[in-house]
């Protein structure tokens, strides 16, 4: 039977600004069983999709990311904020829905080639999506798609993407 990973998902109103209704994944996190089903399923669209290697974004891209990478045996690429990686990176910078920032890798993170999913909690404006499919590009590899818990579809993330695969496991309609 399927999980309606939905239901257990808090939605935080006014968070972190007034305005933004907060979609909390902790729920699921601290439910073994339905953290195992959701990296279960973004680990299956994964290998679905060929993935050499799991690139996840700051920082619950790395929560959601790293279990999807240890179940395929995969190695997983965290894509950081500025100043946090210790070796030479490249840099790509994003807006978000309530900000901007940037994100850093590795110059040696990736292989030229190599094909990537990039995992995160959240689909929103497409912000930190766009800026990692950056920083992939810009090493040489291909992101040939990206999972996420959650899609806010009314913000058009996918429609700023077109050529992106995107897998989500529940979309939240307005407010």
């Amino acid at each position: 039977m399927a999980i309606d990973f939905k239901k257990h998902i808090a939605s935080i109103q006014d968070f972190p600004n007034e305005g933004i209704v907060f979609r909390d994944i902790t729920p699921i996190l601290q439910d073994p069983k339905l953290y195992k089903a959701a990296t279960h399923e973004l680990a299956e669209y994964a290998k679905s999709r060929g993935a050499d290697v799991i690139v996840g974004p700051e920082a619950r891209g790395f929560i959601v990311g790293c279990p999807v990478a240890t179940e395929l045996g995969l190695g997983f690429v965290p894509a950081r904020k500025p100043h946090k990686l210790p070796r030479k990176t490249v840099k790509a910078a994003y807006d978000l829905e309530y900000g901007s920032n940037s994100l850093e890798m590795h110059v040696d993170a990736i292989k030229p080639g190599q094909k990537v999913v990039v995992c995160d909690d959240l689909l929103a404006t497409a912000g930190t999506l766009r800026a990692t499919k950056q920083l992939i590009e810009d090493l040489g590899a291909k992101l040939v798609g990206a999972a996420f818990y959650i899609e806010l579809p009314d913000l058009k993330g996918r429609d700023l993407l077109p050529d992106v695969d995107i897998y989500s496991l529940v979309q939240f309609h307005g407010a």
